[in-house]
């Protein structure tokens, strides 16, 4: 293959769907069979949700040592101090679940269930009492803050004997022994008893599916096995919102749980979401509808009897999901209630904000008088988050800016401010302090926290706002101290979080607070192709440069050839970006061109080994996932007794060799949700033609705007690109945030 650059003289760069390719030869049919292919199961409402496995390389927490062990640790623990702070100030409010008004049938039996679980009492399945109408929601009350948690160690093992014994159940009822050390981390030191009395509490341990937990039960319980077990009933009621929580839902409609137990063989749907509300194991709430007909007003004032009941929706939910998103939206209310802390007049304010550029001065303006702001634009409008940390800087405010990903925080921080257009008349100078959100809500990271135990800042700006899920941002709200300034940043269009919730698209959706849309474009053929996807058009654009090309291929194993082929010769040679810094992107992990297959295709090109440790070499390109929906990518360096050892993020990192096939991955191939939150110089996005189905806007917007400089489109789904582009936007997701903001901001609309 020739040393020189490549041009084809009759090819469309940048022209989805044009034969066009850099340095593309003809396709040999070589390729690899890929690996498994994952679909749902259809049980709960689909939601944008994750690819199988996406955002992380498993659920484990802890267990790798070093200088990440701590991090994670300590995240995970600042989660459950601030889980264990919220669900006391829950138990101090008068009204913990705002419901009350007639209800009838199924709606008026959830709401007596929990009624009666409030009270202690057990409620039956034939007769229920009608509920006093609840008091209205107390205003939040000031509270306490969550101290920074120090770092800790990975959760200690099961007793040994303990394992053993629940390895004998498990063997007993036909399951695999190797889950033993699973369920005593789940259930506890009484895993034994737990599993004897109700065997499908196996459904709570992850990856153990309903089918298999019925077999393990019907071994241990024989005949006494049925269907309509209400201890089943109950199971496969929790497990199906947490299966609903992966899929980005934070609760589910009460008709969609009920058609989804039935969809599992539960007899009675109803009596078993009502046997979950008595068990504690669920909630159930009733929000108002948005589209209910307006009252009259002259037959509001002749009508002398009850008033007209306001339709409702019934929603049931898991405990913490409730309590994240509730306390959430108290915090929401507290910053945009209270008066921003006073450093510099208005008059500093708004000259800070003249000399800011472009639409910067728009979103200082903002700021000045508000306590949560929303930020909207693409890459480029960071420039403008950096202009006003610079602002508030000048103004003697402590600023500082929260990345979802550690290459963000880096990109964030290397910014500088144009020279002449600092506040302050400075030639320019680091924008501010910057960290992930993360390592903030740690400690490991970001300026530590006051007497109070609130972070030690007056303005946080949080980039890759959409990228927040529930529990992470009512975290992150509560920090905050009285009287700081919070700006929500980010992009609408890319994907929504890994965890439940859509906390950005709610916020932008309820117009509590002010907003801010960037003016700012992004630059470049790429960014004029991305900015066009974001309003449902996929545009030809002029790339002279070969900053956007196509390569048409024909099926799996010619888009994998081509992949590798581009990785390695194509750009490097014509675009000058070797293939360290180009990035593979694709819709799933199975298939036969999924991840799992690119990747072991570029691994055999690019750094060829045996795997001694785990499928793993060093020099191996890989992600560390310390925790669901971490994702941080790094190169394998070695592995020896202790582990793992790995660079990720400039940091040092051992995994021990039991948590290896939980938390790593190779890397050379992402799926758009682990590469959401960072840009590589090249991309090469995969569309094999088997992924038609999985495209969505939000996906194709995410997966091309990760490039810089470069994009390669290996392109077999034909005219399902363009119909995604323009058809198919972000799946729904069911939240409370909208109606829970709207209850405590009622003149927002």
């Amino acid at each position: 293959m020739s040393t020189e650059p490549e041009t084809t003289q009759d090819a469309e760069p940048g022209t989805p769907g044009a034969d066009t390719a850099v340095d593309a030869p003809e396709p040999t049919g070589e390729g690899v069979d890929g690996a498994e292919a994952r679909s749902g199961d259809g049980d709960v409402p689909a939601g944008e949700g994750t690819e199988p496995d996406a955002g992380t390389a498993g659920t484990g927490e802890g267990g790798e040592g070093g200088t990440q062990l701590s991090e994670a640790a300590a995240e995970l623990a600042a989660q459950r101090v601030e889980r264990e702070r919220i669900e006391r100030r829950k138990a101090e409010k008068q009204a913990p679940i705002e419901a009350g008004g007639k209800l009838s049938g199924t709606a008026a039996d959830l709401l007596a269930a929990v009624r009666a679980v409030e009270s202690g009492e057990k409620p039956v399945t034939t007769a229920f009492r009608e509920p006093d109408p609840a008091p209205r929601r107390a205003a939040p009350e000031p509270v306490r803050r969550p101290q920074p948690v120090p770092a800790l160690t990975a959760p200690a093992p099961g007793a040994p004997e303990t394992v053993a014994a629940v390895r004998g159940v498990l063997a007993g009822g036909g399951a695999p022994e190797a889950l033993a050390a699973p369920v005593v981390a789940v259930l506890g030191e009484g895993a034994e008893g737990l599993l004897r009395e109700d065997p499908w509490q196996l459904l709570r341990v992850p990856g153990v599916r309903p089918e298999q937990a019925d077999g393990f039960a019907r071994a241990l319980l024989g005949a006494e096995c049925r269907p309509d077990d209400e201890r089943r009933g109950t199971a496969l009621t929790v497990w199906l919102l947490e299966q609903a929580a992966v899929a980005g839902h934070t609760a589910l409609d009460a008709p969609a749980l009920a058609a989804a137990l039935s969809r599992h063989t539960v007899p009675d749907p109803d009596e078993a979401v009502q046997s979950a509300l008595a068990e504690g194991e669920a909630l159930v709430f009733q929000d108002a509808l948005d589209d209910a007909p307006p009252v009259p007003a002259q037959a509001a004032e002749d009508d002398t009897e009850e008033p007209q009941e306001r339709p409702v929706r019934i929603l049931i939910g898991l405990e913490r999901y409730a309590l994240a998103e509730e306390s959430l939206a108290d915090g929401l209310a507290r910053l945009m209630n209270s008066v921003p802390k006073e450093d510099g007049s208005a008059a500093d304010w708004e000259r800070a904000a003249a000399s800011a550029p472009r639409s910067a001065g728009e979103l200082v303006r903002a700021v000045a008088g508000h306590g949560l702001v929303l930020h909207t634009g693409g890459e480029a409008s960071r420039s403008e988050a950096a202009a006003l940390l610079h602002a508030a800087r000048a103004l003697g405010l402590r600023g500082w800016a929260a990345a979802h990903t550690a290459g963000g925080r880096d990109g964030f921080a290397a910014r500088r401010e144009p020279a002449g257009d600092a506040a302050d008349g400075a030639t320019g100078g680091p924008a501010t302090g910057a960290a992930t959100v993360a390592g903030l809500l740690s400690g490991t990271e970001g300026p530590g926290r006051d007497a109070d135990g609130a972070l030690d800042l007056d303005v946080l700006v949080v980039l890759d706002a959409p990228q927040l899920d529930v529990e992470t941002a009512a975290m992150l709200v509560e920090s905050l101290p009285d009287g700081a300034r919070l700006v929500l940043s980010g992009d609408p269009g890319v994907l929504w979080s890994a965890g439940p919730g859509r906390v950005f698209a709610d916020l932008l959706a309820t117009r509590a607070c002010p907003q801010v849309a960037s003016r700012t474009p992004d630059p470049g053929p790429i960014g004029e192709l991305v900015s066009g996807i974001g309003i449902g058009e996929l545009n030809q654009v002029e790339a002279p440069g070969k900053e956007v090309v196509i390569v048409p291929v024909r099926d799996a194993g010619e888009a994998v050839h081509r992949t590798v082929q581009l990785v390695a010769d194509s750009v490097p040679r014509a675009i000058g970006v070797p293939p360290e810094q180009t990035q593979v992107i694709t819709p799933g992990h199975g298939g036969a061109a999924g991840t799992r297959a690119l990747n072991t295709a570029l691994k055999e090109r690019l750094n060829p080994g045996p795997g001694r440790f785990g499928g793993f070499d060093p020099g191996d390109r890989i992600v560390h996932s310390p925790a669901p929906g971490r994702v941080l990518p790094g190169r394998v360096v070695k592995a020896d007794a202790e582990g793992l050892h790995l660079d990720c993020a400039g940091g040092p990192v051992v995994v021990a060799k039991e948590r290896v096939e939980q938390t790593v991955r190779h890397a050379w191939a992402l799926t758009a949700h682990q590469a959401v939150g960072l840009r590589w110089p090249a991309a090469v996005v995969v569309l094999p033609g088997d992924a038609a189905a999985a495209l969505s806007r939000p996906w194709i917007y995410t997966a091309f705007g990760r490039a810089e400089r470069h994009l390669s489109v290996v392109h077999g789904v034909e005219q399902a690109l363009p119909h995604a582009v323009a058809e198919v936007p972000q799946k729904p997701r069911t939240t409370r945030l909208q109606a829970l903001l709207k209850a405590q901001t009622p003149t927002a609309d």
